[in-house]
């Protein structure tokens, strides 16, 4: 079967990932970026390469700090279930959350204080409804473990479990608007019965009336 266009494989270095190639797309060239759970550093570094833009990052792992500081990253150690006090309000054009809502303890908090902080959030998280995920529970009766989601049960670090239409529930209950929705299955995007077939979403998000 031909892939539709919405659905042609794109083949991504390990360096240029799908989804955090949309990410940077989102972002105008130019602009301040706080990075929430950095990471390594992947992600600012193309932000900076691609966009010219002025990023920032939060990470809680130390290890994950100093290989940041390594690469020359701007990197600040810090929880992001205690907030963003040292953040001024809109202090940046974007605040972005890649794979880590679904990780931290209290992720109301951490959505509203990234619109405090930034005029515009880009957040990506897995999608736990993705088809293998259900047939893997229905057929094992066990946490499934996937491509995405390859940790057992008891060590993964995600400790929320959210769908695509749970996250969309979530930002409607804050008063957050969806300026723009790209869902992805590995390679690939999905337009069609994004809740079933996509295994991560991506989200361009504002304040309502903003």
């Amino acid at each position: 079967m031909t892939a539709t266009a919405e659905e042609r494989v794109v083949e991504p270095t390990l360096s240029e990932r799908l989804d955090l190639k949309l990410i940077s797309s989102l972002v105008e060239p130019g602009s301040s970026v706080l990075d929430l759970g950095c990471g390594d550093g992947e992600l600012m570094r193309l932000l900076i390469r691609e966009r010219q833009a002025t990023v920032r990052g939060v990470d809680i792992s130390e290890e994950n700090i100093y290989h940041c500081i390594g690469r020359g990253l701007t990197v600040h150690h810090g929880d992001l279930d205690e907030g963003l006090e040292d953040c001024p309000d809109s202090s940046f054009d974007y605040v972005v959350l890649s794979q880590t809502l679904q990780a931290v303890h209290k992720p109301r908090l951490v959505l509203q204080e990234m619109l405090r902080v930034g005029r515009q959030g880009i957040v990506t998280t897995p999608n736990f409804a993705f088809w293998q995920a259900r047939l893997y529970l229905t057929l094992w009766g066990r946490m499934p473990m996937t491509k995405d989601l390859p940790h057992q049960w008891y060590d993964t670090p995600n400790i929320h479990l959210t769908t695509i239409r749970d996250l969309q529930d979530l930002f409607r209950t804050e008063g957050i608007s969806v300026v723009k929705a790209v869902y992805l299955s590995g390679d690939r995007q999905v337009r069609l019965l994004p809740n079933l077939r996509a295994r991560t979403g991506l989200f361009l998000i504002r304040k309502s009336g903003e």
